[in-house]
């Protein structure tokens, strides 16, 4: 398994998903403590995977309890009531993932390192588990001091 990123390369992707995720749902999340952790998800999560490619490769997770996906969804739709994970729900949830990654790419070429973004890739499901070979950063990202949605770094460096 490859090691985990370098620490001072994780406050890229937080910078990025705290400020776009308040500007398109206007809550405030804090952060909660970052650890190693697998993938399991025994309760009904939304999964969107989004690949990085580049000087750094890999993947950035979010995943969200299915409530909390259906919120978020709602908000990005104006107040749309969202009562399942259908297309459009779906479709307003990776369209945040895309923002969160393609602003995270943006900061990282400040910095001079170039990375680029797959499309994502999503999933609704309980009982999931995600394999992988770099090991897993997972960072909760909390709301009313209760985690609200929680992003997986699995990147390493060339």
């Amino acid at each position: 398994m490859r090691k985990a990123l370098d620490v001072s390369n994780i406050n890229p992707f937080l910078q990025s998903t705290m400020s776009v995720f308040e500007s398109v749902t206007q809550f405030k999340l804090t952060v909660g403590r970052p650890s190693l952790a697998d993938f399991s998800f025994d309760k009904p999560n939304y999964i969107i995977t989004v690949g990085i490619v580049g000087q750094m490769k890999g993947q950035a997770v979010l995943t969200m309890d299915v409530e909390h996906a259906k919120e978020i969804a709602s908000k990005m739709m104006y107040g749309m009531p969202v009562a399942e994970m259908d297309e459009m729900a779906c479709s307003a949830l990776n369209e945040l993932s895309n923002m969160i990654m393609g602003n995270t790419a943006t900061i990282f070429s400040t910095q001079s390192k170039l990375i680029d973004i797959t499309p994502p890739i999503s999933m609704v499901g309980t009982d999931l588990k995600i394999q992988t070979d770099i090991d897993p950063i997972s960072v909760p990202l909390m709301l009313d001091g209760k985690e609200y949605i929680k992003l997986y770094i699995c990147v390493y460096e060339e």
